[in-house]
């Protein structure tokens, strides 16, 4: 099982930093396969996150796309709300049924995406009041699922015209950066480092750090992002409805 899963979230990193966002989708959606305690889901997803974005996070910075007096604002209600997201302690059933939910949504976010080369000329100015609620909202969606939060903030600024391609891909891998160590840290507010399988969480997390550094830096340029982007879309997809077939079918 550790193979397996090792395997599918060193594929995962690397396809997923190519485009600035960390995975946690389709972790959770992997780890949904596997008989795991659920309460250790979003905890193992949002590690790896920060594992393939920091990395990701340092190159955007690095060339000059991360542009602070825009991400700030997204970011201020974001972090408070990821970590009471990621406070709040949910039943299996109420967890399994919201994941089966964000990850229907997500493989939506996932098939419409706007692609690299989909420029736009000039961004939009989003008030900071409107960065704000969009940045609270999904913040508070990530660290109670268990979510970096930029699959959903992606798609949000491109269908805004906020700024071109790179530039949002920069600051979705920031904000799923700060957002999943504030879900974190809310999560341990409960959870025992004792309980956690550090032989499998140092495993996954290798995975993701060698995926994660190699899409970041060389991006999928060997490979059709459209297709690839599609077939995870649908993946995440039938995952969604076998948690909903499992938790809400009677």
């Amino acid at each position: 099982m550790q193979i397996e899963l090792i395997i599918l979230f060193f594929v995962v990193a690397f396809v997923y930093s190519s485009v600035g966002f960390g995975g946690g989708s389709s972790y959770l959606a992997i780890l949904a396969m596997w008989s795991l305690d659920y309460q250790m889901l979003r905890l193992m997803a949002l590690i790896c996150n920060i594992v393939v974005v920091t990395g990701g996070s340092f190159l955007y910075w690095r060339n000059g796309y991360l542009k602070w007096k825009k991400i700030v604002p997204l970011i201020l209600l974001s972090i408070p709300a990821a970590f009471l997201g990621g406070y709040l302690r949910l039943t299996e059933t109420t967890y399994f049924i919201l994941l089966g939910i964000t990850l229907f949504f997500a493989a939506i976010a996932l098939w419409f995406k706007r692609t690299e080369n989909e420029e736009i000329v000039n961004g939009e100015k989003m008030k900071p009041i409107s960065s704000g609620f969009i940045g609270g909202g999904i913040g508070f969606l990530s660290g109670l699922v268990g979510i970096g939060g930029g699959i959903f903030l992606s798609p949000t600024l491109h269908l805004m015209n906020w700024d071109k391609a790179k530039v949002i891909a920069a600051t979705a891998s920031f904000f799923i950066l700060v957002n999943s160590i504030a879900g974190i840290t809310g999560q341990l507010q409960h959870v025992s480092f004792n309980e956690l399988n550090f032989p499998l969480i140092g495993g996954l997390i290798i995975a993701v750090f060698l995926g994660g550094q190699l899409g970041s830096r060389i991006g999928i340029v060997k490979f059709d992002p459209l297709i690839l982007r599609r077939v995870t879309a649908v993946l995440v997809l039938l995952v969604s409805l076998r948690i909903f077939w499992k938790y809400i079918a009677i």
